[in-house]
Formats: C-alpha cells, structure tokens, sequence
C-alpha cells in the first residue's frame, strides 16, 4: 500500500442556480490576461446541452482520455509514434469557434457619436483580431435552453439514450453543471504532453503545467477528456486550472469555492493507495469503473491507513484533515457524491451530489405531498431528469448508484422533515437508505448548514514561523498579483527576475507570465542559449 494525498472537490448540484459567479471570479483572478480571451477554468453548463467547447464529450471525434487495448490503458489519442507523426499537424483540436469567438463591443461608436435622429448603436467586435464579428457563441451558450433544440440535438450524452427520451426531450428537466479541471488521479494530458510540461504534485494530487518546458504542442488540449487544458495564442503556451494552489498553501479554498452564492462546493483530503490506481483505471468493463475507484480510497480513521500514510511522509495534520475531510465524507460516507464520466478512466477527482429537486417539485405539482417518504421513494424512477441521463454523466450509464445517492438524499429529507415537524421518527426511512438516522442527521448538516470551516478543511502546505509569520496568507492577494492589477495595465516582467531558491533548484529564469502584458519577449519565456548570461 502506498498512501498519497488529494485535494478534491464535491459540488452539490442542488444548489447551483447558475449565477457564474465562480467564473468571474476565477477569471478576473486567472484568465484576464491577453491571449486567454476565450479560456474559462471554471465555466458552469447547462445540462442538458453541448458544453464547453462544444459537444467535448464525444471522444470518437476529440480523442481524450484513455482506451483498454489488449488488457492495458493506451491513450486515446495513440500512441507516441502516432503522436510525433503529428506533432506539427494535430486534427484532433477544437477550433476557436468550438468554444466561442470572444468579442467586445465598440463602445467608442456610443461615446464620440454626433447628436442626430438616430440612436447610435455599439457592434461587436472580435478580441482576437479587432474586426467586426457576429455574436454565435458563448461559454455557456446552452443556458434555460436558450440555444434551441437543434443545438441541443448535438449533446453527446443525449445520443446515447432512447429515442423516447430524445423525442420527450421538452418535457425533461434543466440544472447547471459547473466544470473545473479534475485534477485526476490517471490524469492522460499528463501523459501525452511530450515536452513533459504537465505534472501531478506529489504533495496534494494538483495538474500543472510547468511553463518553462511548455513547448505549445497542444497535445495536453487533445489528451484532456473534459477539454480543460487550454492554449494561449500569445504566449504560445498551455494554460489549465491550478485549483488555487498558492490559496490552497494558505489553507485558504479555491476563489471558485470562496465566491460561491450557493455554497455548494466543498474541499477536502482525501487519502488513496496510489498502488491500486493503474488496476482501477483499467477494469474492463466501464460501468464497474465507479466502483473501482471507490476502492482506491483508504478510510483515515484506520490506523494502519494512518501509519503507512505517516510513513509515507504525509504529514500528521494532513493525516488529521482527511478524518475531517468533507469530501471523503460525500464520496465514500454517505456516497452521494459521484464522479463526472469515469469512462474516461482517469479518475477524476471533481465529484457531483446529484439534483434532486425536481422529483419533489414534479410530486407537489400533481397535488401529492412532495415530501411524504413514501411518495417520494416512488417518484424517484419517474424524476424528470431522466436517471440514463445522469447515468451517462456520473456513472457511464448504470443508474443503480445514481439511484441509491437519490434515494439517500431523499431519505434525509424525509427524515429531517419529520424531526423539524416534532414527528416521531420512522426508524425505517434511514433503514432504507442503508443509513442510520445518526447519519442522515450529519450528512444533512454537512449538505445543508455547514460552517465555512466544514466545508473547506484544507491543511496548509507549510509551517511559517518566526516574525513574518502574522503576515502569511494567499499570495493570490498581494499588490501586483492576479486580481489585484493596476487599473492602467498589467506590470511588465523586471528585465531581471528576482532569484528565489526552492528545494536547492534556482527559479532566478522564471517569468511570470500572469504578469506579462504579451507585448515582446520577456526574460526567461524561453531557455537561454549556451553562452547567454
């Protein structure tokens, strides 16, 4: 058993109401910068629909993720001879209007136009090339069903479903479905990148790129199941979620998490036996790959989990937040948590509690109580999000565990009506989940009233000591950082980087490229040259 730490994340999809707070933020915060007009780490969906770029699910065309050839995971993608053949012509990209052309408007035409009878009016133009441009497209073009049902038509997952549900598609139910990067365990743009750019931190489980190697290739962009490796047209470079990290050093959450109205998402340590990860990724069949994965996780309360995961150099505090973990709790607890498209085998570690709203709302509707345990049980094969379409999201077609999470959640909210009422409790309600009414009592604080610090149990990457310990926070929030720009325009890079030493590895070469304005070449964008100084 070799035990790793993995910062992950649950949403509820119950409570997002698709205000795209967390995009903005985590925009304003990432992806303000020239060149990244179009790049969305964090973008929210409307399910059904085609996503972001659009219809990045069907991996017959995009070619992400991994395939089970001759009992062995080979990317989807090929192999590296078939790769370096087209190392310099990939076809398998989405082109910009796959995501959206980014636009703004010509506000100058509203501000300098002479007083006339006519109403002056601001066209868009497009911010990658100034010229005037239609409006066709968006991050979340879907949104209400605002595309139409011939966009629509275009959803990958709706393809897989009977015609019955395609044709009764008007009748089915909508709910929003935020995306980040899923930080995954078997993640395949790591490996497919061939500069070796991409990297999974050993310390908390985060894919980054190491701008320095990046050598624009785009494979990454191909090998990303969910599309979240995007490139930057100005830097040459790729560019991906990080999840926050210098926030996450800080034991502080994700801006994403932080801003959101619906406090829906949740952070936590998860502790997995990385021995286990290659065997779980490669179970034959796709609908058992749920399960597999469940197995990979190790409970923290074991103390020879807790032992090995000390021996491995976790630390004791990290040991203490997985305990306390609210996502261990979600996904492995309760398991009401699910990943998105395991059929990737990556294994992802983004997981969704999925909706449930709409079954009660449907059952007060038809003038039934829409909380009755009974009714409720019933109703939950007729919800109107169809369970194939959920299957196919979170569990690569089986309802069963898409059932069982539903009905857990209605069991806590049968249960908990009953006990706000001052009911005497049904011992059989909980029973039925598989649960007890202890449990459903927690996991209804953690779903619905938890505290922030429940929500977000991050442990802090470092100790600071000594004097500038009061000081120490997110350098997210300094003066020059990301978010914090100068109204005029970003800072230009020093011609001299500072030098700061990490691990006996000097970074004095580094660029800061999310405070570079993508004018000229600044210092330390590209390795120097034999010679240079």
């Amino acid at each position: 058993m070799r035990v790793m730490a993995q910062i992950a994340m649950v949403m509820n999809l119950d409570k997002c109401i698709g205000c795209h707070t967390c995009s903005v933020t985590c925009k304003q915060t990432w992806t303000n910068r020239s060149g990244t007009e179009y790049v969305w780490f964090n973008n929210v969906e409307t399910r059904p629909g085609q996503g972001y770029p659009r219809t990045y699910e069907d991996q017959d065309v995009w070619q992400g993720g991994w395939q089970r050839k001759h009992g062995r995971l080979v990317p989807r993608s090929g192999g590296r001879a078939r790769r370096l053949a087209r190392l310099f012509a990939n076809p398998r990209l989405p082109t910009l209007d796959a995501y959206y052309q980014p636009w703004t408007y010509d506000y100058g035409i509203l501000t300098d136009a002479p007083l006339g009878d006519d109403v002056p009016t601001a066209p868009p133009r497009s911010l990658t090339d100034g010229r005037p441009t239609a409006v066709t497209g968006g991050p979340n073009w879907d949104d209400d069903l605002g595309g139409g049902p011939e966009h629509l038509a275009g959803d990958p997952v709706l393809k897989k479903m009977s015609e019955r549900v395609r044709l009764e598609y008007e009748q089915a139910f909508m709910f929003y479905l935020p995306r980040i990067c899923e930080h995954c365990l078997n993640p395949s743009c790591v490996a497919v990148c061939p500069s070796g750019a991409l990297y999974k931190r050993i310390e908390d489980g985060i894919v980054l790129v190491d701008q320095d190697r990046c050598r624009g290739w785009r494979m990454c962009v191909t090998g990303c199941p969910y599309k979240k490796v995007y490139f930057n047209h100005r830097t040459g470079k790729a560019e991906k979620c990080t999840l926050c990290y210098p926030r996450l050093e800080a034991g502080e959450p994700t801006v994403c998490s932080e801003t959101c109205v619906g406090r829906l998402r949740y952070l936590g340590v998860v502790l997995y036996d990385a021995d286990r990860v290659g065997e779980a990724a490669a179970t034959p069949d796709e609908r058992d790959l749920y399960e597999a994965q469940l197995s990979c996780f190790l409970d923290p309360s074991d103390p020879e989990v807790a032992r090995a995961a000390e021996a491995s150099g976790i630390p004791h505090d990290w040991v203490t937040a997985a305990r306390n973990s609210p996502v261990y709790a979600l996904i492995s607890t309760y398991r009401v948590a699910l990943p998105l498209h395991p059929e990737y085998r990556t294994m992802p570690m983004v997981w969704y509690v999925p909706p449930l709203s709409p079954v009660v709302e449907s059952l007060t509707a038809t003038g039934h109580d829409g909380e009755d345990p009974a009714k409720l049980f019933a109703a939950i094969d007729a919800l109107r999000i169809p369970q194939e379409y959920l299957a196919h999201l979170f569990t690569a077609g089986d309802t069963a565990p898409v059932e069982a999470a539903l009905c857990r959640l209605a069991a806590m909210r049968a249960h908990m009506r009953r006990a706000n009422l001052g009911e005497e409790q049904d011992p059989a309600i909980a029973a039925s989940a598989g649960l007890t009414a202890a449990s459903l009592e927690a996991m209804y604080r953690l779903l619905a009233v938890a505290k922030y610090e429940e929500r977000y149990v991050i442990p802090t990457s470092y100790a600071v000591t000594g004097p500038d310990a009061a000081d120490s926070g997110c350098s997210l929030e300094g003066a020059g950082a990301p978010g914090m720009y100068d109204p005029e325009g970003f800072h230009a890079p020093p011609a001299t980087p500072p030098r700061a030493e990490h691990a006996g590895t000097s970074l004095r070469d580094r660029v800061n490229l999310l405070n570079w304005n993508g004018r000229g070449r600044p210092a330390g964008l590209f390795p120097r040259r034999r010679g240079e100084s």
